[in-house]
């Protein structure tokens, strides 16, 4: 069964929070992260990420779970600049063959790794808490947002499961035509290009159609648009906002404190 609702607990005190306002929150907390290269601001960032994920009612095991692309890629990132980065300054920490790991390589690494895990986190606990209709309600009442443009964000959230169906259907199909790359690891790395593609290619043309009913059914036309549910943006949410501004400010002082703040941009 394809379905997008929410997997924290109903009851979750920030689970039930504007949609908008945890939106915010996340970008807030994200780009203030971006703005350093080292791997402390980011580590504490995590630690907060995952002390906080009680209280959006997300379990562990859930999140590993959604999860799981993200941390094969970080670790397939560590990897690759582990064995090709270009600078190779600092002590040796490992010396094996052709494989040098000095304490440059590493930082940066870490760094980057952990800072793609801090900035995706976030977004991650927004949309497994929140409700697509709810995100677009909030989106026209709270950010004033078009409502050609939340309407449509609404529409691509729920059609993202069906692309997780259709690499399944494209997957049985090319099997079943005696299309498999059985134990080679340069066949199977083609056709999944090819079946990322196909999955490409056809998630365009749904697009297209949508936008198209959509435009027919008048989402283009200027007259204001009425929602069904109310969304309140209180004084709990602003708190929110607040909170991961601190929070992510915090982190950033712990780095430039302990020396080991560098920054994006000089």
């Amino acid at each position: 069964m394809i379905s997008v609702e929410p997997v924290a607990a109903a009851g979750a005190p920030l689970a039930r929070r504007n949609p908008v306002a945890k939106l915010a929150a996340a970008l807030v907390f994200t780009l203030i992260l971006v703005a350093t290269l080292d791997p402390v601001a980011p580590a504490i960032a995590i630690a907060v990420e995952l002390a906080v994920l009680p209280l959006f009612g997300v379990r562990y095991r859930v999140l590993a779970r959604r999860a799981w692309p993200l941390l094969a890629g970080a670790g397939g990132i560590l990897v690759t600049l582990v064995l090709f980065a270009a600078d190779r300054s600092g002590r040796v920490l490992v010396e094996a063959g052709p494989v040098l790991v000095t304490e440059s390589v590493l930082v940066t690494a870490l760094g980057l790794v952990l800072r793609m895990l801090a900035v995706a986190l976030p977004g991650i606990l927004v949309f497994a808490t929140t409700d697509p209709t709810d995100l677009a309600d909030a989106l026209i009442q709270n950010a004033k947002a078009p409502a050609r443009f939340a309407i449509g964000a609404l529409a691509a959230f729920r059609l993202v499961p069906l692309l997780e169906e259709e690499w399944r259907m494209i997957s049985l199909a090319r099997r079943a035509r005696g299309v498999d790359a059985g134990r080679n690891p340069v066949a199977k790395l083609r056709l999944f290009g090819s079946t990322a593609f196909a999955l490409l290619v056809g998630a365009i043309r749904r697009g297209t159609r949508l936008a198209v009913a959509m435009d027919a059914r008048g989402f283009d036309a200027g007259t204001p648009r009425t929602v069904a549910r109310r969304q309140r943006f209180t004084r709990a949410d602003a708190l929110l906002v607040a909170g991961a501004a601190v929070a992510a400010g915090a982190a950033l002082t712990v780095s430039v404190v302990l020396g080991t703040f560098r920054p994006l941009i000089g």
